[in-house]
């Protein structure tokens, strides 16, 4: 139950960075969004835990910053191998990662305090 919760939270914020950030578009309803939830869910468990344990330096002198600039780069893989993702700049995947780490933190820190339902 809690995988779905989260891979849901991925999807809204999924939805609000492509309403907020101009650069970020999902082509496509509902099933887009939970598609390309689950293939950066899958990117980031994978890929990006090789990535934050090559780039431990950086991310210790930038007190975990670099984390950002590993999201966004994931998040431009997963546009480069999926049609319904598109990405215009690395700025855009920058300020995109931001807000899906915010919304999916916020979306999961609440449902832990109201329960599994």
């Amino acid at each position: 139950m809690k995988l779905l919760v989260r891979w849901a939270a991925l999807a809204l914020s999924f939805w609000v960075a492509t309403a907020l950030i101009p650069g970020i578009d999902v082509q496509g309803g509902f099933t887009t969004y939970l598609w390309v939830a689950l293939l950066f869910g899958l990117l980031n468990a994978t890929l990006g835990s090789l990535l934050k344990l090559l780039t431990l330096p950086a991310v210790i002198l930038t007190l975990g910053l670099f984390l950002v600039v590993v999201n966004a780069a994931i998040l431009m893989l997963v546009a480069r191998w999926s049609d319904s993702l598109e990405v215009k700049s690395f700025w855009s995947a920058i300020f995109a990662a931001i807000v899906i780490s915010i919304v999916t933190r916020v979306v999961t820190s609440i449902n832990k305090k109201t329960g599994p339902f």
